[in-house]
């Protein structure tokens, strides 16, 4: 029974609202002895020319009871008691009939949704800072998947740029071949920051990059042998970062897939009367908008980001006739995104609202600072290795006798990562801790999967559930409260989907886990003696392990049985 629903159409009988306006002015009470929902009647005291008091207690009179414990007013507000052996019943029962569906729905269906994320650059490392859009992209994809959207994961690489002009320099003056082949990103990076210490030192070496790349451009043999060579080489580096994430694409198209797309944007840009000369350079002007002009040619004739930005967004609501259109990059570079929106805006298509940047924070260490000039990055292989390091420590430290140790270390070290990344908003910069990532009491990716291990733990001692289960005895103030959370996890994914912002269900997951453990620490489960309610508590148990299960999936986590 779908309780918020039900309350809005009781409320509708009695009011001259659409059902969809009702739902969203009805309220969670700050506190559960004020009730399950609660209904704000301050909109209504013109209409009906009477206090919201006293239109509330006239409104918890007329509304019909069926189906809840009891609606009484309670100030401006008319406050809704759900029957709780009913709710609790149909909510577990809900859950374990869907089991890996729970919370999925088919309201995106027929619809794509494009998703531009993770996208490093080719011949650089993969750093610490390219995780937040990974992680951030690689959810939403997951998340509107399976809310029934049909998404396009996209990889837009940075392959292309002056920067390949230098590195063609540096190759052919101080590239280590057996160093290339063995750990080529380690190798390409050292020859690039080798690049710009000597160019320091000789700026004609700048020249001499920017020569290459126009060979490059031009197409010539050996410079583009040596570009798809690092490329090559890049991706198959990154792929076994995205195969320990867990991390997959639908296109790999980066930046040069749309060198041969970008002059037909261009003209239609200046078609459309929008292309001025501002010194040497083409832009569009975006003075009404508070924004400076929109380069879309430099002084030289090269084309920049916003040229590709364009291509890319045309051929992608050509190609995939996108519902909406995401760019998981970060929030530095929202005037960036505002100018190209605003651009396709001023040629006319109305699809540029369904543009969507979604920006996000920095990497923060309290003792450096990160540079690929300077060669003072973090690989995020590293990161993921350290951590699940650390967290094998901490296993060996607490359970030395567990099996699958090294399976365990991975799925719990990786994923406190993950859940740090995705803890909080995602705008807010992220401070690295480890002794508070791999905490398994905070609120923590370990603490949410220690609570699985420990409802998985309990299930196994008590074995297979026979007879029946009396959920109308669940009605302690802890299990009441820990189902109210298990019924809300399709809502907190759609709100999630809605602000694109992954955070929503990350915190979700630990709203989840402390609900369990009041439950566990306030109930003795297999102590219980009424084996019809310790079957219903042990039916609760599984209900919020496939919860955890299919929120954790939603952020690319794993579970693991046991800890």
């Amino acid at each position: 029974m779908d309780y918020k629903n039900s309350v809005a159409a009781k409320i509708k009988e009695h009011v001259e609202l659409e059902l969809e306006a009702i739902e969203k002015l009805i309220e969670i009470p700050p506190k559960p002895e004020m009730g399950d929902y609660a209904f704000p009647c301050f909109q209504f005291a013109k209409t009906f020319r009477k206090a919201p008091n006293m239109i509330a207690a006239e409104l918890a009179e007329k509304i019909n009871k069926e189906g809840f414990e009891k609606i009484e007013a309670l100030g401006p507000y008319v406050n809704f008691f759900m029957d709780k052996g009913t709710f609790v019943k149909a909510t577990i029962d809900k859950v374990l009939s869907e089991g890996d569906k729970y919370g999925a729905s088919e309201i995106g269906k027929g619809k794509n949704v494009t998703i531009d994320y993770s996208s490093p650059n080719i011949a650089k490392p993969f750093h610490v800072g390219h995780l937040f859009s990974t992680a951030i992209g690689n959810s939403l994809y997951k998340m509107l998947s399976f809310e029934g959207y049909n998404c396009v994961g996209i990889n837009h690489l940075g392959d292309w740029g002056t920067q390949f002009g230098k590195l063609i320099a540096a190759y052919k003056r101080w590239a280590d071949e057996d160093a290339l082949q063995k750990e080529p990103i380690k190798e390409l990076l050292r020859i690039y920051v080798k690049f710009h210490d000597e160019a320091e030192k000789d700026p004609a070496l700048e020249d001499e990059g920017r020569m290459y790349f126009k060979k490059l451009e031009d197409g010539s043999k050996e410079e583009v042998e040596l570009w798809e060579k690092f490329k090559n080489l890049s991706l198959k580096e990154f792929d076994k970062v995205y195969e320990t994430l867990g991390v997959k694409f639908d296109s790999y198209a980066g930046e040069s897939f749309y060198n041969d797309k970008m002059d037909a944007v261009v003209k239609d840009i200046e078609d459309k009367g929008l292309l001025v000369e501002s010194n040497g350079a083409k832009v569009v002007m975006m003075e009404e908008e508070n924004m400076p002009p929109c380069i879309i040619k430099k002084a030289d004739g090269a084309t920049i980001y916003a040229t590709r930005d364009l291509a890319a967004a045309f051929y992608r609501k050509n190609n995939y006739d996108f519902y909406k259109s995401i760019y998981v990059v970060g929030s530095d570079q929202s005037l960036h995104f505002k100018q190209v929106f605003k651009v396709i805006e001023k040629m006319g298509y109305d699809w540029a609202e369904k543009c969507k940047h979604v920006g996000f924070g920095l990497i923060r260490f309290a003792d450096r600072k990160l540079s690929t000039r300077r060669g003072q990055v973090i690989f995020l292989e590293d990161l993921l290795n350290e951590a699940v390091g650390k967290t094998r420590e901490v296993i060996e430290e607490k359970n030395p006798e567990l099996e699958n140790k090294e399976d365990v270390a991975k799925k719990v070290g990786i994923g406190a990562v993950i859940f740090t990344y995705l803890k909080n908003r995602r705008e807010k910069d992220i401070v690295f801790k480890w002794d508070e990532m791999l905490n398994f009491e905070g609120e923590t990716g370990p603490y949410v999967q220690y609570t699985y291990a420990r409802g998985k733990s309990i299930l196994r001692r008590a074995g297979e559930v026979s007879g029946e289960a009396d959920f109308s005895k669940l009605t302690s103030k802890e299990e009441f409260e820990l189902v109210k959370v298990l019924g809300g996890f399709n809502e907190e994914i759609l709100d999630a989907i809605d602000k694109l912002e992954p955070s929503i269900v990350t915190r979700y997951t630990i709203e989840v886990a402390k609900a369990f453990n009041k439950f566990y620490n306030a109930h003795n489960i297999m102590a219980t003696e009424e084996l019809e309610v310790k079957n219903a508590r042990l039916k609760m148990v599984e209900a919020t392990c496939q919860v955890i299960k299919n929120a954790l999936s939603l952020l690319g986590i794993e579970v693991v049985e046991k800890m």
